[in-house]
């Protein structure tokens, strides 16, 4: 079978070789960098008529053992954009807890409950409606559950992470740097919909199958 294609209903893993073989899926759309009043604002309009949002979170690498810096950057994926708050660099606490503690809007990622505790830490936060995709696949017998693998299974489509170790601490974010961290929360937020589709957001699901993805967000 062309790794490709639709894989079978009873898949629960893809093999490296598989994965590979895929053609890339990048976040295509707008995305907007928040550096002032005005684009926190907008985050704030924008998010208030949403009821899903992807979100992850960059932090700057750590090349020393016991190291550990605090999320540099975080990604929050409405239907319209993806936003990127560097929060060292605007004063963003109030508007990201209006939108991670409301309980209207679900917040969709992969190991989003580290993440969410790690920003916990440098603002106070009571996140509501968390979903974790890979821990609702893992509790669908999927024995890969990385954002990777996942989106290799379920949108037959693969993700690269070359800007994973990135300095997410600069001003001036690289347009490579920018789609690399906006693709991670789009996808989370693609994933969420495809498990919504599928029924695998329920207590009774179905097999896990794949899920479509547009066309023109394939680079």
């Amino acid at each position: 079978m062309n790794p490709a294609e639709s894989p079978p209903s009873e898949r629960r893993s893809i093999s490296h070789d598989e994965l590979m073989a895929l053609p890339i899926l990048r976040y295509q759309g707008p995305i907007r960098l928040v550096k002032s009043e005005d684009d926190l604002h907008h985050l704030a309009q924008d998010a208030r008529h949403e009821h899903l949002v992807g979100f992850d979170t960059e932090t700057r690498p750590t090349f020393k053992k016991g190291q550990s810096f605090p999320p540099s950057l975080v990604q929050i994926a409405t239907a319209k954009m993806v936003y990127l708050i560097q929060v060292k660099r605007v004063d963003c606490a109030r508007v990201l807890a209006s939108i991670l503690d409301n309980p209207h809007i679900v917040k969709a990622g992969v190991a989003i409950t580290y993440d969410l505790a790690e920003l916990g830490k440098l603002f106070p936060l009571q996140p509501a409606k968390v979903v974790d995709v890979g821990e609702v696949a893992k509790k669908h017998g999927l024995l890969q559950t990385g954002i990777r693998n996942l989106t290799g299974i379920f949108l037959n489509a693969r993700i690269t992470k070359g800007a994973r170790t990135s300095n997410w601490t600069k001003a001036n974010l690289t347009e490579s740097q920018m789609r690399y961290a906006a693709t991670d929360a789009w996808i989370s937020r693609e994933l969420y919909l495809c498990f919504q589709q599928r029924g695998l957001l329920s207590h009774s699901s179905p097999t896990p199958t794949p899920c479509s993805h547009p066309a023109d967000e394939i680079g």
